[in-house]
Parts: structure tokens; sequence; C-alpha cells
């Protein structure tokens, strides 16, 4: 062995012992060059979705010295505000990273770098847990691959970290990907603990990964039916789960969550995952040597929680929401991530489907070739591929599961690479060696979706759609929005998906945001933009509007205009004038329209 192969031999053992070390590395890096790139963004405060403002005024308010228990935002349908369902978890780095910068940079700057930097943070668990299932599952050197398809090939994935994206979406994903890793490990105890404690976190923050919790739940069940060796498993995971979510619960279950209501972490969740813990931890301790008793005790104990729920929590049977038809036909209904993805354009669901439907390819092919061996990492396999097989149904029931999907996918995309690049390197034919190792990389990472698609000739969007399009884009602009403070500070009669960015960048408040709980407020600008202009004037009154502020051609007004022809919005939007209106200038080629009600 020459001295250039023992170093190369030597830096491999170190990569190899010091793994962590470098994903981190490959983090940090990854997050620079993030922040680098959407600086331009980051200066402007480009929150681009609804609940990122509202997560930054969440943080703004606890900083003001507002109860870590209320939740209440006192900014949208003033004067009594409304109570949001989240909890505090997700602001604490956000809020962390503004106290740290503040005395160096000021407030507003601080913000600014803080909703550019807090997103990333959760990546780097997420680097971690798709890290390590590669090392359990593929190979103790195949991390770096899971990482690169986590950062390059799962887009809709990626966009949940990318900087201003401070919602709680991105550490729900980080849980989801320490989830696989629990299921993935030898060591049932700890992987047990980590499904559960992971599992916990999430709900803590929100219920939207509550699907994916009750999967990881059922497969580590369904383990222990098979082998009841896989006892720690399961009793790890019903202590980590049925504590964690008390003490997550007591942490930061807001005064509005400690209701019987469905849509978080309530006091109805509470009881079904202590109670689930419970029972899943007697049943691991008793551990009856029949896997046949083994299954009908699981049975028994699904079947008590099941009508435990039905009984004690009736109102929790329907929507979780809780809304009324009107709110739920009219906008619910209506929210493109929550429709299915086979109702979208193919154009959008093509590149959403086919990195976890390769995934799904890979988790299987690698679970058949683990199980034909016997393997040691033969139940993982099994684990992952179930675990991903949900994932891709869960598309077929919401849209925005098209992120948890990629990233379940990586360990099986992984695993395809891993197994055929090997073959085309190891071929006699140069350009199969060459060619055929880059087909299988495009191929196995789903890459050539997103690049084909834009040569396709479906779905291109019209003259009439690119105009909407760039009406959503101009009217919630940090330009346009902060020209509004040239008026006095009030409140802004506007439309629903406009509210939060308003309160968050202008010193005005607003009626309405799109939240369930803001339901009676929703109804009311729907009412006041479809019905009469006295109508509007008198709903606008009760808020105590000062002003009404429009986005012609923004998505939502075309939705007024097409469901209320002939109605307040459609008569103000070709061009009609009323008397209770006074027309306010904003900058020369502004896209809003503001006006003071008098």
């Amino acid at each position: 062995m020459t001295s250039f192969e023992k170093r190369m031999a030597a830096l491999a053992e170190d990569v190899d012992r010091h793994w962590m070390r470098y994903a981190l590395l490959a983090w940090f890096l990854f997050a620079v060059w993030s922040v680098a790139t959407d600086w331009p963004r980051i200066q402007s405060l480009g929150l681009g979705d609804t609940d990122d403002n509202m997560r930054l005024m969440q943080v703004r308010a606890f900083l003001a010295g507002q109860g870590w228990y209320d939740l209440r935002d006192y900014q949208l349908n003033p004067p009594g505000g409304f109570d949001i369902h989240w909890t505090r978890l997700v602001d604490l780095p956000i809020a962390g990273l503004i106290l740290l910068l503040r005395p160096f940079v000021g407030t507003p700057e601080a913000e600014r770098i803080a909703c550019g930097i807090a997103p990333l943070l959760p990546l780097s668990i997420a680097f971690l847990g798709l890290g390590t299932t590669a090392r359990l599952l593929i190979d103790r050197h195949a991390w770096p691959l899971a990482i690169a398809l986590l950062a390059f090939a799962c887009t809709s994935t990626i966009l949940m970290f990318a900087p201003e994206r401070i919602d709680h979406h991105g550490w729900q994903l980080a849980m989801l990907s320490l989830t696989v890793a629990g299921l993935s490990d030898p060591k049932g105890a700890r992987g047990g603990a980590i499904v559960g404690a992971a599992s916990a976190v999430s709900l803590s923050i929100g219920l939207e990964m509550m699907p994916y919790a009750a999967m990881a739940g059922a497969i580590i069940t369904l383990q222990w039916i098979w082998d009841r060796a896989e006892s720690p498993r399961v009793q790890g995971y019903a202590l980590a789960l049925g504590g964690g979510t008390a003490l997550g619960y007591a942490a930061f279950a807001s005064y509005a969550n400690s209701v019987m209501r469905c849509d978080a972490l309530t006091p109805v969740y509470l009881c079904v995952m202590v109670v689930a813990g419970a029972l899943l931890f007697a049943l691991a301790r008793l551990n009856a040597a029949n896997r046949w008793v083994r299954l009908g005790l699981a049975v028994a104990a699904g079947a008590v929680i099941v009508a435990g729920f039905v009984l004690l929590f009736p109102q929790c049977l329907g929507r979780p929401e809780q809304v009324s038809d009107e709110l739920a036909k009219n906008w619910l209904n209506n929210v493109r991530e929550a429709k299915p993805v086979y109702t979208h354009p193919f154009r959008t669901a093509f590149p959403i489907v086919t990195l976890p439907l390769i995934g799904l390819l890979g988790a299987f092919v690698a679970a058949k070739r683990a199980f034909d061996n016997r393997a040691p990492n033969m139940v993982g396999w099994v684990a992952v591929a179930l675990f991903t097989l949900f994932a891709c149904l869960m598309l077929l029931w919401q849209t925005r599961a098209g992120p948890a999907a990629q990233m379940l996918a990586v360990p099986g995309a992984a695993a395809l690479i891993w197994i055929a690049v090997p073959l085309t390197l190891g071929s006699g034919n140069m350009l199969v060696r060459v060619f055929g190792t880059v087909a299988v990389v495009i191929a196995a990472s789903g890459a050539f979706a997103a690049w084909s698609i834009q040569f396709l000739p479906i779905d291109k969007p019209d003259k009439r759609s690119q105009t909407i399009n760039s009406a959503a884009a101009r009217c919630p602009s940090y330009n346009a929005m902060i020209a509004l403070n040239r008026y006095p500070p009030g409140v802004m009669f506007s439309f629903v998906d406009l509210g939060p960015r308003i309160i968050t960048i202008s010193h005005h408040k607003a009626v309405a945001g799109p939240y369930h709980r803001n339901g009676e407020a929703i109804l009311d600008v729907q009412h006041a933009f479809g019905r009469s202009p006295d109508e509007f004037r008198a709903t606008a009154a009760r808020h105590g509007a000062n002003y009404l502020l429009v986005c012609p051609n923004m998505p939502e007004s075309t939705i007024y205009r097409a469901r209320n022809p002939g109605g307040f919005y459609d008569r103000l939007a070709k061009g009609e004038q009323f008397a209770f209106l006074e027309p306010l200038p904003l900058p020369k080629n502004s896209p809003l329209r503001l006006f003071r009600i008098r």
C-alpha cells in the first residue's frame, strides 16, 4: 500500500468514526450557501407563506411580554383577537436568535437574520436522522448519499427548511427523520424510545404528522406481534410516547388548548396518547409467548382506545377543525394542498410523486434482498418499506404529504443507487461506466422529473394564470406592504390571505387570516365582499375598519368575482366608485389599491 493509499484509508476511517461531525459540517456548509443565496429575500423579510408571517407575529408578542401560555393574537380580528391552535415550541429558536442578535444589529435586522437561519436548524437533525438510517440499513459509508439526496433531490422537502420558512413544518419533518432512524435501530429499547420521543415532540408542535406517528406505532406493535423479542422496543416506545406527550402538553399547550378541542394537543389527544402508551407498555411487559395471543391483545387494546375515543370525544369524530359547513364549503375544502395529489395538474403532481415511488421500489427491493439473505437489517428494511408505502398512500389523501413522502423515500432511493452503481462502475465498457452511472443516479434520485417537466407542452399557465400568479407575488411583497405605513395606524379590511402579511410588515391591524379558529371573521370578509355595498360598510364598521385594501387579480379576488357577480367587490373591481370610500395614493406601480372607509 502506497503512502497515498494509507492516507486515504486513514481519512476514510476518521470519517467513519466521526461521521456525525462531518454530517454537521455538510449541514453547516449547506446552511451558509442557503443563507448567502437567499440573502436578498432575507433582507426583504420574504416570509412567503401566511403561517410564516403569523409565526413571527407570535414570536414578537412573546418577546414583548405576552404570556407563555397565551397564544391569542390581537392584531387579527381586533379588538378581541383570536386564539391560534399552535404552541410556543417552534417559537423558541426564533426568539433565541433574535435575542442573541438584537444587541449587535437592532431588532429589525435581528428578525430578518433569525428568520433566515431558524428554518435551517432542524435540517441538521434531518441530516443526522437520515444519515443514521443509511448507516444502519445500507452501509456505514452510505450516509453522504442519503444527505445528498435530501439536500438536492427532495425538492418539496427542502423547501420546508429554506430560509424564511419559519413555521413548524421543518421541525416536524426533522422528528420524522428521527422516527425512521428509530424504526431502523437494531437496539430495540433505544429505537423505540427515539420513535416515541420524536412522535411526542411532533404532536406537541401540531397534529399534521399524527397519521405518521400512528403508523410508526403500528409498525412497532406489528414487530412485537411477530417477534416477542421486540418487547423492549415496545416498552421504550410506550414510555417515551406517553411521558413525552404529557410533558409536551404541560410545557407548551396554550390556555386555549386546555379545553376539549380536536385540532391540537389538547386533553383529547393527551388522554389518547397516555392511555395508548400505558396499554402498550402493559402488553409488552406481559409479553405473551403465543403470537396469536399477542395479536389478540393488541387488537383488544386498539379497540379499547377507539371505543373510548368515540364515547368520550364524539365531537372529534368529524373534521378536527370543527368549522361550520359554510366555512368548509367556501374555504377549507378549497385549500389546494389539502386535496389529493391526483387532483392537481400533471406539471405539479409529477415532480412530487416521482421520488416517493422510486423510494418505495427501492425500499421493497432492499427489504427482499435482506429477507432472502436473512440479513440483520431485515426487520429495519421491512419497517421502512411499510412506512414509505404509507407515505405514498398519504399523497392520495392530501398533497401536503409530499415533503414527508419525499424524505421517507431517501433510504429506498439511496439503496437503489448503492446497489446499481457498483454494477455500472464494474462494467468493462467505458460508456456504461460513465454514462450508465450518471443515468442510474439521475433515475434513482428522481432528478429527471423536475428537469423534464419544463419541456412538456402540457399544463402550461396561460396569460390569465400568469397575471394571477404575478399579483399573488407582488401584493404581499415588502415594498408594497411597507408603503401602507405612510398612513396612521388602523384596521385594514382586506383579503383573508393578506391579513397575516399586513400585520407583519405594516403598523396596521387586519380583520382576518386563513385560520379555522378565525372562522367567523373569514366568513365576515367573504360576505362583505360578496354582498351589497351597504353590507360591506356595516361589516367593516363592526370590525372597526378604517381602511379597505385590495389586490386586483390576486387569487382570492378572482373567487369573490366568480362566486358573487354584481357583489360589492365585483363592482369595485369594475371601477365603480362609492361615496363611503376615499381612494388613497400609494407609490407608483404599487399592485395594491387602498381606500379610507368614511
